[in-house]
């Protein structure tokens, strides 16, 4: 041991214990890693979604009881170092440095130990009670490599590693006993300091004594690690250094002056220079902890890339994958989304006999046509969405997504994106508002807005509804998977001429290099998928318990009030569909379509139409409830399903139009709500609401006009 060694032991402040049978666990750990895996096994059902406070980076919290603990478990965003740019990076190091969890779990790639021991050895230089869990050690086990456990540890302070298959949930009941040790100070560690030679350490020495008297408000064991961060010019610390010291401007003069020193010495900036250093700390504990117990040959995962990611191959693969997605949608879900029309068909028959026969009234109207044909209309393409999300869930775990990003990368910079752009891209296709969000992994704000701006063109699962009763009610079955197939990628040709526009005008500049790890492929577990699609549900059913029902109820109102004056005495009384019609048209929503159909009638969109589009801009979806309402308000013993309705009043070139319009045009008011927080103005936010809008009018029109002239409207 060196003089420089030290107990550390673990607690809720790093030093004065946590509260009795509490602990609060940190899951760190580079993307990749299996970090969520491992969170989900620990945590099951047990989880909570939200938001970091002042920033919108998802923060996943769980509990678990073990030992007679509650654990606390927070999932922190997936970070290559505490050397941090981005907003996940950056909330993940404030965490850990903040708010002082009893313990941090840091969850390695076992099969890539040298790149992830990265994360450990800084957290170990930050003094932090840890425990790390070589997870996926049946990988490595598969590529030869075995770890000493003991050794490892020892070099590294007596940290505990323990073997963990997260995808099978091996390992953690060692990993739980490792953290309640470490977390009550039964387990001590000793902090070992990483040798970065003489120069370096002088300088980091001459820092540090400058630091120490406003330690207790930078962090603990600040001064040493605050001088490290120092030198390697992290701003987020320099702010840090500000706010803490009196002499905050000598401080920072001191370590500019340094960090000259070292780039004259090493003729390479200090940051690259300390990396190297902690690299070859960590290459030299692998050295003496790790063996190869077989000859080195080709994973199965680089037999699998050659043919998923080659050159020629992987763009055609990823697209016929994305056409099975669809096509899975569509063959499977057509079953129990029938199931459940009949169900609420029954339910809305059930509930109109609440009152007697040809007994009308406003209740009645809302309950069955309101709340029932709209609420009802968006519920029944839940087995749709699911099983979407499922696809998607099972194409990530699998490790391929990650392979999709790096198949599309060069054509990203072909259209001046970053190649990480196509991350919240992928995401998009689920829900706009967190792939909007996901744009934090982006250092360059030129990037960030770029790719902002352009993602409500990914066809988010709102619009499947959209998709799939238009779809299915204009166009055979073998046809309808393909249409949906051909509006999705519509959506992608579509963002990647807006995002060459934007980059050639509003963003110009070259877009960084991308640089991306590809994971070894993995089975995933049925718990993971499960877990993916109920968040996904959960949140599709409450917006339409919250959101859509209460503009179902708005957009109800509308179209039936006010009420036209009644018929002459003397005359006979209208038929019942050209009643409805006349109510319908006499109404709120109504007037309004009525006023803006001079506008969308050269797109083929008519009043009735129009009134549903109004209420999409609260949620795409209120467009298929909306259509529900008007086509459903009044008609009595007459009602029919709405594919049909709508084939009586509508073509199929109407049917792309409406659907094209959707796809490109007005983005719901939760995306235009998050660009604005995201972005940091309401500028950015009006730009991207008002050019898609109107960019949907301009290709709607072409095509419409086009189709309606090659004879494609009729019929």
């Amino acid at each position: 041991m060196t003089d420089a060694e030290t107990n550390l032991k673990g607690s809720a402040a790093w030093g004065g214990g946590p509260p009795a049978g509490r602990l609060t666990v940190a899951l760190a750990g580079n993307p990749n890693s299996g970090k969520t895996t491992l969170f989900n096994n620990l945590t099951g059902a047990r989880q909570k979604i939200g938001n970091y406070p002042g920033v919108t980076v998802e923060r996943k919290e769980g509990v678990c009881r073990h030992g007679g603990f509650r654990l606390d478990i927070v999932d922190l965003p997936g970070t290559y170092s505490l050397t941090a740019y981005s907003a996940d990076e950056l909330v993940a190091r404030d965490f850990v440095i903040d708010t002082h969890p009893d313990v941090v779990v840091d969850v390695v790639d076992a099969s890539n130990l040298e790149r992830n021991l990265y994360l450990a050895v800084q957290l170990m230089e930050l003094g932090v009670p840890m425990v790390i869990a070589l997870n996926m050690s049946d990988v490595a086990d598969a590529r030869g490599a075995s770890v000493d456990l003991e050794r490892l540890s020892a070099l590294l302070g007596d940290v505990p590693l323990v073997r963990t298959v997260g995808h099978q949930g091996k390992g953690t009941r060692e990993l739980l006993d490792a953290a309640v040790a470490v977390g009550t100070g039964a387990r001590r560690l000793r902090h070992v300091p990483i040798p970065y030679g003489r120069e370096v350490e002088e300088e980091i020495a001459k820092l540090a004594a400058r630091l120490e008297p406003s330690a207790a408000a930078l962090a603990p064991r600040a001064p040493r690690w605050i001088a490290l961060k120092l030198l390697e010019s992290d701003a987020r610390v320099e702010d840090r250094v500000r706010a803490a010291c009196d002499d905050a401007a000598e401080v920072l003069a001191a370590a500019e002056a340094s960090r000259r020193h070292l780039a004259g010495v090493f003729r390479d900036d200090p940051e690259t220079v300390i990396a190297d250093r902690r690299y070859g700390f960590i290459s030299g504990a692998c050295q003496e902890a790790v063996r190869s117990t077989i000859e080195s040959r080709h994973a199965l995962s680089d037999k699998i890339d050659a043919v998923l990611v080659h050159p020629v191959l992987g763009l055609p693969i990823f697209l016929g994958l994305m056409y099975l997605v669809f096509f899975l949608t569509f063959r499977l879900g057509q079953y129990p989304m029938a199931g459940l029309e009949w169900l609420v068909e029954r339910l809305r028959f059930a509930v109109a006999g609440l009152w007697p026969t040809g007994v009308e009234g406003p209740l009645k109207s809302l309950m069955v046509d309101g709340i029932l044909g709209g609420v009802g209309g968006v519920l029944v393409f839940l087995p749709n969405i699911l099983i979407l999300f499922l696809a998607i869930a099972v194409l990530e775990d699998t490790g391929y997504m990650a392979r999709a990003a790096f198949i599309v990368d060069r054509w990203m910079h072909k259209i001046g994106l970053h190649g990480k752009s196509f991350i919240p891209m992928i995401i998009g296709f689920g829900c706009t508002v967190p792939a909007i969000l996901a744009t934090r992994v982006l250092e360059s704000r030129r990037d960030r807005l770029a790719t902002m701006l352009i993602l409500p063109l990914m066809s988010c699962s709102a619009r499947l509804p959209i998709y799939v009763l238009f779809t299915g009610a204009f166009f055979a079955a073998r046809w309808r998977a393909p249409v949906m197939w051909a509006f999705y990628l519509v959506g992608i040709v579509a963002a990647a001429a807006l995002a060459k526009t934007l980059r050639a005008t509003l963003f110009r500049g070259e877009a960084a290099p991308f640089v991306m790890e590809l994971p070894p492929y993995r089975l995933p577990t049925i718990q993971g998928m499960l877990l993916h699609v109920w968040d996904r549900g959960r949140m599709y059913l409450r917006k339409a318990g919250t959101l859509i029902l209460a503009a179902s109820v708005v957009l109800w109102a509308m179209t039936s009030f006010p009420k036209p004056p009644g018929p002459p005495a003397a005359g006979p009384a209208p038929a019942p569909g050209a009643r409805r019609a006349a109510e319908l048209e006499y109404s709120v929503a109504g007037r309004i379509g009525k006023a803006l159909e001079p506008a969308t009638r050269p797109i083929g969109f008519d009043w009735r139409i129009n009134t549903a589009l109004v209420g999409a801009v609260a949620a795409k979806e209120v467009l298929v409830a909306q259509m529900g309402i008007v086509y459903s308000i009044g008609e009595g013993p007459e009602e029919v399903p709405l594919q049909e309705e709508l084939r009586r009043h509508y073509t199929p070139l109407q049917a792309v139009a409406i659907m094209l319009f959707c796809l490109l045009g007005l983005p719901c008011m939760a995306t235009a709500a998050v660009t604005w927080s995201e972005s940091g103005s309401w500028r950015w936010m009006l730009l991207q609401w008002g050019g898609l809008t109107a960019f949907a009018y301009v290709a709607t029109l072409v095509v419409y006009q086009v189709g309606s002239l090659l004879g494609l409207g009729s019929g």
